[in-house]
């Protein structure tokens, strides 16, 4: 764990494993489970990105241009990262990864078009991740927002995380999934 970074004392949890089901607000059925790393899976994300709006980037992520996008997803979709993909039929609605920082620590990231927003995938995307994360032995994550993105904080505060950290333009959270080793 980095020394450095603050983690609660709460453990949080338990969340829920994927693969998972639901209907979301507007009565889509909507399944998340784990990227399999299928050309296919990578193009539909590659879609999802290149689809997203702009004014829903934040801390320059995700990348505007094509090329930018799949050289982003070629290092957060790597062998050492989790990610989960919310899946309206064919359609990739939703993203949330874990990527490795340091020894146990692990950084949450998590988009969801536009259309699909509001419509409570976030906040499934968020606890399929972390379940995920803890059965493979993630004991800590961390994440940074944008302080003025309050229905992001509000979501986060939902599921378990603190503010760890504030700088002027972004609060850093953290959760406990389990003891450290």
């Amino acid at each position: 764990m980095n020394s450095e970074r603050r983690y609660p004392e709460t453990i949080s949890g338990p969340f829920e494993e994927p693969p998972i089901h639901f209907s979301d607000r507007e009565d889509r059925d909507i399944e998340i489970r784990p990227y399999d790393g299928s050309e296919a899976e990578y193009e539909a994300l590659a879609e999802m990105y290149v689809e997203f709006d702009p004014s829903d980037r934040a801390q320059g992520i995700p990348p505007g241009r094509e090329s930018r996008v799949r050289t982003w997803l070629d290092g957060i979709l790597a062998d050492d990262c989790y990610n989960l993909i919310a899946w309206d039929g064919d359609t990739a609605a939703g993203h949330s990864t874990l990527v490795p920082d340091g020894d146990d620590d692990y950084e949450l990231a998590i988009f969801v078009l536009q259309d699909y927003q509001e419509a409570g995938i976030g906040t499934h995307l968020i606890e399929s991740l972390l379940g995920y994360g803890y059965s493979e032995g993630i004991n800590c994550v961390w994440l940074t927002v944008e302080r003025w993105n309050h229905a992001a904080v509000s979501l986060y505060e939902k599921v378990g995380f603190e503010t760890t950290g504030a700088e002027s333009f972004e609060l850093e959270m953290a959760i406990r999934l389990a003891e450290d080793d």
